[in-house]
Order: structure tokens, then sequence, then C-alpha cells
């Protein structure tokens, strides 16, 4: 048994406590009681059976030991102990604490009275029998029940005392504790330690991996759902049942209470049974659930415009955030509906924020800087946006560089989850000069706009290190890129595999965009013959239209195997296209869905696929990686290994700005087709002046170079 079972677990001071209104009260971090404790105890008074009470009251306290032999017994007051030293300990303990909060009440008689175990006073270990089995036994049938009492009472009378004055002093006892319940019981509260509560154990395994309070804990469960306990050593479902129950039992003054959807598999999970999971507040929440106050709200921001000169009708600085989130360029709406049919959104009508659940890869990223400097100003500067000043500025890059701790969370934590935090953790230099990029566009918008007098982020620059550097290493080399072919070539015929074979030579002939490459289709397919600039016939080709970063339209060459590529994969989703002739079909997307999913995993059933929709961003990016991984584990050479592991999508974007300036494209050819705004990001990949200098000096030192000797 740990030591906290032995220390007192009440506060209390000299006088006698009195009732007051509940006051809210600081982390608790003692051994607490609450109902319970008292609830069990009164049953074990009351000769009930322990394991069936410990389940119903104290199954939070972990399983109780159970001695077989002593199991035996026909005694039932016995078997309320009979077996189980874990409840005489918890018992005792219980007792003892009771006693000395009624001596701190000045009450030593109620002191002497709940320790004092009263299903053995006045047993002499002879049951007695009832009145019917007496008046069979003495042959008394035939007399009134009086008569048949007072024999009763003059052959049992001294027991028959001894157990009246037993049950009497039991109701007393039982009165005392209800007494003390009613005063000493503590509410379960969310800032309480899970130390107070629960079994040290219980609780030492929930500290080491960051679950301290029972607020700390609601918010795991909640967040991670069934199987919250799995990355937890020692405590298995048993014991997150027993934790569960117990949080379930004490709901009612807990400020946040277990979700029904904790008991619900993910993908079933309904998108309004998530959004009530964290409820609307002033505290550390996303965007959509942010509550600011009135004061802070921007009403009358310091720099704010009249408003009848303002070129929006955002009423407060919320509202202008989210007016400058939505001008950005967001998804279509063929794709809106397909991301409100994977979070099971089923309202008709979607809210006025819902919109924020179905945004483009552009509004999600500035979603995610405003969404931290609105959080920081309302709860950290405690001004409003349009009322921050240049320092106020130069202070929360500062703050980017060291956010608290309460402040971040893994990325897993999607923003339904009580656990989620707008951080993961410090930012690098170059992820806080994006930031304040950010900001500053929010507030040159705001500024167009007439909302605001001034933009304070003008001016505040990030340090010298944290300059935007592009890694042009991020590349394959050619024999990488041979080696990702062969392997390739040797994936098994399956639909999801077809959609690689395409996807992976279209990335590298084109240098697109992952997004770009999902959002095209064949419409954006055209055939077009030109003359040849050197006067020697024509030059012919497909052409690719991609709308792409800044919202800007260009367009870019296809070569003919991939074309070829392209006619066979759409073959094996049932059109018919033939690019050699110029005929392809009408609005199919150049990369669609998995259609054989059903008839390679028996378990799934789900509604087919359309052939002709698109595949979604992120499933294309999950694909690669894992082709990638996958060939890292068969390769050789442990550097390659390494690059290939570490490799992305995007890295074929890179290889083929570096190939194709390799093989001597012209740097402006490369910069249209990588859609560059500027010449000099492109320059930043041509690598053959370096290679030259390298080779160079590789020659000198072989020639310089002379053996050491002793």
């Amino acid at each position: 048994m740990s030591e906290s079972w032995a220390g007192s677990a009440m506060d209390a001071g000299k006088n006698p406590p009195t009732r007051t209104a509940p006051q809210r009260r600081r982390s608790i971090t003692r051994r607490q009681l609450h109902r319970g404790h008292f609830g069990f105890l009164r049953a074990i008074i009351q000769g009930l059976h322990a394991r069936p009470m410990w389940e119903r009251y104290l199954a939070e306290e972990g399983e109780i030991e159970a001695e077989g032999p002593a199991l035996n017994t026909e005694s039932e007051d016995e078997a309320a102990f009979a077996g189980y030293p874990k409840v005489r300990r918890v018992t005792a303990w219980l007792r003892g604490e009771l006693a000395a909060a009624a001596l701190r009440a000045h009450r030593p008689g109620m002191a002497r009275l709940v320790q004092v175990d009263f299903r053995q006073i006045g047993r002499a270990g002879v049951g007695l029998p009832s009145l019917e089995e007496f008046a069979a036994a003495e042959g008394l049938d035939g007399f009134s029940e009086r008569e048949q009492l007072e024999a009763y009472s003059a052959r049992f009378g001294a027991t028959l005392r001894r157990e009246r004055k037993r049950m009497g002093l039991m109701a007393k006892q039982l009165a005392a504790i209800d007494w003390l319940e009613a005063l000493y019981s503590r509410p379960v509260l969310v800032e309480d330690a899970c130390r107070a509560w629960l079994a040290d154990t219980i609780a030492t395994r929930l500290e080491a991996a960051g679950v301290v309070t029972i607020g700390d804990l609601v918010d795991r469960i909640n967040s991670l759902g069934r199987g919250w306990t799995r990355a937890l050593r020692g405590i298995g479902a048993g014991k997150a049942t027993a934790i569960e129950r117990f949080l379930d039992a004490h709901a009612d003054t807990l400020a946040r209470r277990v979700g029904q959807h904790v008991a619900v598999p993910r993908r079933q999970r309904y998108a309004h049974e998530l959004a009530r999971v964290v409820p609307q507040a002033t505290a550390l929440v996303p965007l959509e659930k942010l509550i600011v106050p009135a004061d802070l709200d921007g009403r009358a921001g310091c720099y704010r415009r009249p408003q009848q000169q303002c070129l929006l009708s955002a009423r407060n600085d919320y509202e202008a955030v989210l007016a400058w989130l939505r001008a950005k360029p967001g998804l279509p709406p063929e794709e809106v509906a397909s991301l409100r049919e994977k979070r099971r959104d089923v309202t008709t009508v979607p809210g006025p924020l819902d919109w924020l659940h179905t945004l483009s890869h552009t509004q999600r990223a500035y979603r995610k800087e405003a969404e931290r400097f609105l959080l920081w100003a309302v709860l950290v500067r405690g001004k409003p946006l349009s009322s921050m000043s240049h320092e106020d500025c130069v202070s929360y890059r500062e703050f980017l560089a060291s956010p608290p701790p309460e402040w971040c969370a893994p990325r897993s934590r999607e923003r339904w989850s009580p656990a989620w935090r707008p951080f993961e953790g410090p930012l690098s230099p170059r992820a806080q000069s994006y930031a304040i990029g950010v900001l500053n566009n929010l507030y040159r918008f705001l500024v167009d706009q007439n909302y605001l007098m001034g933009n304070p982020w003008h001016g505040v620059h990030v340090p010298r290190l944290a300059a935007p550097r592009m890694d042009t290493g991020r590349s394959f080399t050619a024999q990488q890129w041979e080696f990702l072919c062969g392997r390739l070539a040797a994936l098994p015929p399956t639909s999801a595999n077809d959609r690689l074979r395409l996807a992976l030579p279209l990335l590298y002939a084109t240098g697109l965009r992952l997004s770009e490459v999902v959002a095209a289709t064949t419409d954006h397919l055209d055939w077009e013959s030109l003359p040849d600039p050197d006067g020697k016939g024509r030059v012919e080709g497909w052409w690719l239209e991609v709308l792409g970063k800044g919202n800007k339209l260009r367009r870019v060459p296809v070569p003919p195997t991939v074309m070829r590529q392209l006619d066979a994969y759409l073959g094996t989703r049932g059109f018919t296209s033939d690019s050699i002739n110029g005929r392809l079909p009408r609005g199919v997307a150049l990369l669609g869905h998995a259609l054989d999913v059903d008839t390679r995993v028996a378990w799934v059933r789900r509604v087919p696929a359309d052939p002709a929709a698109p595949i979604s961003v992120h499933t294309l990016a999950d694909q690669l990686k894992a082709f990638f991984r996958a060939a890292a584990a068969e390769v050789q050479d442990e550097r390659d290994a390494q690059r290939l592991a570490a490799a992305s999508t995007h890295w074929l974007r890179h290889t083929h700005i570096s190939h194709a300036l390799a093989a001597g494209a012209p740097l402006e050819v490369v910069q249209q087709n990588a859609g560059h705004a500027s010449l000099d990001t492109t320059t930043r990949y041509v690598t053959t002046e370096k290679a030259r200098r390298m080779a160079a000096m590789h020659a000198v030192w072989s020639r310089t170079e002379r053996p050491v000797t002793e």
C-alpha cells in the first residue's frame, strides 16, 4: 500500500467547520476522499460483499487481491472482508481519516464511533434461529405470536439486547459517516492532480506520459478515443474502463467530461459530434472555437479607421481576419463536397464558420499564422489586433522562437481535439520568416481595405540567418532516379500502383507541384503544332495548363512517353484514350481513385468511387512517401538509403529542375515550366558550375598531395 493512505486527507482549521458556498480550489495533489470512498465504507459496515462494492465505488484503485481459501467462508459478514487484504487496508485507512476529521471538528465521541467495527460486536459465533424455527423446535405452533415472542425473548433476551444495541450503534455510525461526507467529501475538479484521486501506481504512469491533472486525463481520452492507454505501460483495458467509470461518476463536478465520440471508431465519427468535444471559449482553441472578449475584439482599436470609410463589412478584428482568409484562393466546389463527405458532415445548411474546415493548402497555411497571432494577442498581450504596435510585433517575433510548453502539442492532434495546440515547438528561423511574411500580408490587406491606418509589421525583420533559403540538394541523382524507375516497373498490377506509374514520371517530367497535378484533368491538355524557330519544319506536342501559386496560369509541355502512360492508365479506369490521334476523354482527372480496393480488401465496404474524380493531395503524397521508403529499404548504399527515406514529393520538382538545367535546357525555359516568379529562384538549381569547380580542385589536390611519412 502506498504511503498516501497513511496521511490525513482533510484540511481543517482548529475551529469546527461550517458549511459555506463552494469555492474554486487550487490544484489538489494529496490523496482525497470522494463520494465513492464513503459509499464503499457504508457498504462494508452493512456487511455487503467486498468485490462488487469495490468494483462499484473504487474500481479506479485497481484490482483487489483474492486469497482463495478465505473466500470459502459461509458467514455473510465475514465474506465482506474475507480474502481481500487490500479491502482491510483501505477500510482501516478510511476509518482513520474520518476519525481524524471528527477530532478536528471537536467530536471525540464521533472519532471513537467511526473506528469501531460493529459487525463483530455481540456476535458469539452462533446465529439466532428465526421465530418460526424456534416455535417449531419448542412445540409452540399452536400459540399466538405474542406468546411465541415472549418465549423467544425469555430464551435469547441477553443476545437480543446486545444485537439491538449493536444495530443502534451501527445506525449512529452510518449517520456520523453521512455527516462527515457532507462536510469533507471533495468534488473532483479538472484542475486537481490525478494523484489526489487515483492510486499512486496509476498516477505515476500517467504523470510519466504528461498527464498530471484530471483535466489532462479527460483531454487525453477525448483526443485519442478508444485505446487512449495504448502508449501507457501498466494500464490495460481493465484499468482504462475503471478510470472512465470514475470520471463518469463525477461528471457533474467536472467542467468537461469524456465525450460520447470516444466509444465510436474514428472513421465513424460525425463532424457535429466532434464539434461538441471542445466548446467555444477564450482559451487555446482553434480559430473557429475562439471567443474574443468584447474589450479585445478591436471595435475601438487604436489604429482603426472609421467603419463608414472601410471597404470591409467586418465589424471587428476577428471578422476582418476571416475576410482576409476568405480572399485567398480556395478549393473548387466539388473538392469541398468531397471533404465534407469525409468529415461525415450531415448538416444540410452549413454554419457560418463551416468553410474553415474545407480550406485550400494556402488558406490553411495562412490560417495557422493568423490564428497563432490572434491567440497571442488575446491571451498573452491582452490587446486587439487593431491596436498592435511595432513593439508588439517585435515581441511576438521573440515569442515564435520560444513558445511556452502549454502552447505546444504534436502535429497529430486534430483541431477538434482538446489536446490541440497552435505550435509544435519553437519555430526555426526560416519558419519565423514565413510567419512574419504572412502577418505582413494580413496587415497590408487590412490597410488596403481601409480597415487600419498602418501596418505595424512593416520594418520587422528576422535575423539574417533566417532569410529563406531553398535547399536545392533535395533532389535525386541520375542513378537514384534510374533505381526508382526500376522499382516502379516492378510493382504488382493494382489500381493504386497504376496511378503511381503515371504520377511519378508526370511529376518528374513536368516539375509540377503536387496540388497542381492533382487538380489537372484531361480538359487541361491541349495539342499544339508550332513552326520551328530554326525553320526546320514544325514542333508539335501536348501542353498541360495548370493554375499555380499566386493564382497564375501557365502551360507546361508533356512528353509523348508520359502521354502514352496516361492512355494506359485511363484505360484501367474504363476510359478510351488515344493521345497519338488527339482523342482524350472529357473532364477526367489525370490521377484518380484506386478502383479495386473492394476486391483486394474483402472487409472494406464503401460507396464506389467515381472513376473520373481526382485523388486527394494527402493520399497521393502518402503513397509517394511510402514508395520512397520502400525503395530505401532495398538500396545497398547507406547514403542513398538515407536520402530516399527522407525524400518527399517536392523532391520530384527539384529533380526535374536540376536535371533539366544539367541537360542544357535554357534557364528561362525551366523558369517558365516551374512557374518561378524570379529567375534568381531557378538559378539556385544550376549546379554545373559548382561541379566544374569541385572537379578542378580534385585535380589540384591529387597533384599536390604527398604521402605522409613518419
